[in-house]
């Protein structure tokens, strides 16, 4: 299996074409080439840019990623920093992931750039093939395919998956509409390297209520990573002065970044260098299908949204999962009808859900609240103490308590099952291990699955012996860990789980 078959110098040929080597491009790279799928990466960029953005590492993600493998170097390269939970519009009250059941409870910091590296690397170890400046400039799509044109190669593919960003290129290209709300302020975030520090500016990475300061006509977080590097966000408190109406692709200058520098952690703070520096605004914008033909887009191509919350990433990443081992099963013939189709009816709400909840956070988290929001803040903060309340907005900000619309009677159907110990033959092991192979598996804790039953490739029965209750006796669940088919009972319910198989996963 390789990546694409090159016909000649200007001319190869490959099953999937994806366009963007970020997080979002590279996961789903890694999930179509671990079930079989030949893909090629075009990437504009002709090398990596060490970035730290979007470095926040979401529990569900975590929980994802470790079903893959890929938890464990990502660990190794994460910032240090305090056990401490996400948060809700920087409020000053910790989101609890505890009654979620999950083994990571609390965001991990990762630079983006170290989270691509750990990607690509598994991607290219299982065959994908990952060209690097390569922009894209012509995409045609028919009904049986696609060919894009890329500098001087033409790449014919069954399918193209846009995860080419906020400016997608590709999207641009097909003329599809991003409706939504423009920014209404800009904000900028590098990478900076300091050459003195005062007694402000942070030592380890704590809740963002803790590291968030305004002074000086300025708001600015800093977080310390290793040694004299840094991340700094900083905007106007004010809205105004020279960067408040600047083009989003204008280069920030030193001397900006020294100034709010200054203003906020005082003049001891030296900058010493800018390793990169890039704006973003708040803008709010969402295509209204996922899906166009042959074409399917997923992270910020997708969708974009206020940075709050620590959500982007995770969002694309997230939406890969969902669409890897569907455009997979698409791709070998094993789909059954509509299975496609589900990507975009199950993230776009989720999609949608992100901007509603992001868009209120956005005046929550003004750095200079009107007296009305200062009483919002602090109505809030004191629904935030409150389980209830904390719990609802840990599992929407985390992921956990994700629940897709899928068809079945079970209250488990359409959740996320908590990686829980398991006893099989083999021995000890844990849920979570169990997909490493990118296949769906059929846990049986109770002899509830008929023996002799006969399962479709890529489905995995599993035996096990559990002290956790995960609230029955068997469960399908996807490839992506949610649960599509689940029984109480030792019953011979091989008719309903075999339509299950055949309605959610695969045709028989």
């Amino acid at each position: 299996m390789g990546g694409a078959r090159v016909l000649d110098e200007t001319e190869t040929e490959t099953e999937v074409v994806v366009v963007g080597a970020g997080p979002t491009g590279l996961t789903l790279a890694c999930e179509l080439t671990l079930a079989g799928v030949e893909t090629l990466v075009l990437e504009k960029l002709s090398r990596r840019g060490e970035h730290i953005k979007g470095g926040g590492i979401q529990p569900r993600t975590a929980e994802l990623l470790e079903s893959r493998g890929l938890l464990e170097p990502l660990l190794h390269r994460a910032a240090s920093r305090e056990p401490v939970g996400g948060h809700f519009a920087a409020l000053p009250v910790p989101l609890d992931c505890t009654p979620w059941r999950t083994r990571h409870p609390f965001p991990i910091a990762v630079p983006q750039w170290e989270v691509e590296e750990v990607l690509e690397e598994r991607a290219l170890a299982a065959g994908a093939r990952v060209l690097r400046g390569t922009a894209v400039s012509g995409v045609e799509a028919g009904d049986d395919g696609v060919v894009v044109t890329a500098d001087g190669l033409r790449v014919r593919a069954r399918y193209l998956a846009a995860c080419d960003g906020g400016h997608s290129t590709v999207r641009k290209l097909l003329g599809l509409p991003f409706p939504g709300r423009s920014g209404t302020h800009q904000a900028v975030l590098a990478d900076i390297r300091l050459s003195a520090v005062s007694s402000l500016v942070p030592r380890q990475i704590g809740h963002i209520s803790t590291m968030t300061r305004s002074a000086g006509g300025y708001w600015a977080m800093l977080v310390p990573l290793d040694g004299d590097r840094y991340g700094l966000t900083f905007g106007r408190t004010d809205r105004s002065g020279a960067d408040a109406d600047v083009d989003g692709d204008t280069p920030v200058a030193h001397e900006a970044i020294a100034a709010a520098l200054q203003a906020v952690y005082g003049q001891e703070t030296v900058l010493g260098a800018v390793d990169n520096s890039s704006r973003f605004s708040d803008a709010t914008r969402q295509l209204e299908q996922y899906r166009s033909g042959r074409v399917l887009f997923a992270g910020d191509a997708a969708h974009i949204h206020p940075p709050l919350g620590g959500q982007g990433l995770n969002l694309g990443v997230q939406d890969a999962f969902n669409l890897g081992w569907k455009l997979a099963a698409a791709v070998q013939g094993r789909a059954p009808s509509g299975l496609l189709d589900s990507y975009h009816t199950e993230r776009h709400p989720v999609g949608a859900q992100v901007l509603h909840h992001t868009s209120a956070q956005r005046v929550l988290a003004d750095p200079r609240p009107s007296e009305d929001v200062a009483a919002l803040r602090d109505i809030f903060v004191d629904l935030l103490r409150l389980p209830d309340t904390n719990r609802h907005l840990a599992g929407l900000m985390s992921g956990l308590s994700l629940r897709y619309p899928l068809s079945g009677d079970h209250p488990l159907t359409g959740q996320r099952v908590p990686d829980a110990d398991l006893v099989t033959e083999a021995g000890p092991t844990r849920l979570s291990a169990l997909f490493a192979s990118g296949h769906a598996v059929l846990l049986d804790l109770a002899g509830a699955v008929p023996a002799g039953l006969r399962l479709p490739p890529r489905v995995d029965l599993v035996r096990a012996a559990c002290t956790d209750d995960l609230g029955a006796a068997a469960l399908l669940i996807r490839p992506d860990g949610y649960v599509c088919w689940a029984a109480d009972s030792s019953d011979d319910h091989g008719d309903a789980l075999l339509a299950a198989i055949a309605g959610g996963l695969a045709k028989s």
